[in-house]
């Protein structure tokens, strides 16, 4: 079987930080508990729901079909996490994905996980 290098280093120019893996304790460390927290089959849930929008908490639970106290949970772990950022206006607490990092992960999931 004929092997290639897929990446050859003499063919990266300076910045180029698409082949760069994550090598350092702190940044593995942040990703494990990030993807750990996005695990969850709830959670998933809300993030597709919340998509690049902003959304109330009682949006969210229209959407996703569970009880407030469980979804408060669940955005609350999401939140501490750091991966949604939220807003209060009057009685109202709105959702948003906090990095658009983090969207462009969430779209990659539905490519490689959702059927069409």
């Amino acid at each position: 079987m004929n092997q290639q290098n897929l990446s050859d280093p003499e063919d990266e120019t300076p910045g180029d930080q698409d082949d760069i893996l994550i090598t350092g304790d702190e940044d593995i460390d942040r990703a494990a508990r990030s993807l750990k927290a996005m695990s969850h089959p709830l959670r998933l849930k809300i993030l597709c729901t919340l998509g690049s929008s902003e959304v109330s908490v009682q949006e969210i639970v229209e959407h996703v079909g569970t009880s407030q106290s469980n979804i408060s949970q669940h955005l609350a772990i999401l939140r501490d996490k750091g991966i949604l950022s939220a807003r209060k206006d009057a009685n109202r607490v709105y959702y948003r994905v906090g990095d658009p990092r983090t969207l462009r992960l969430i779209g990659m999931m539905r490519e490689v996980f959702c059927t069409m």
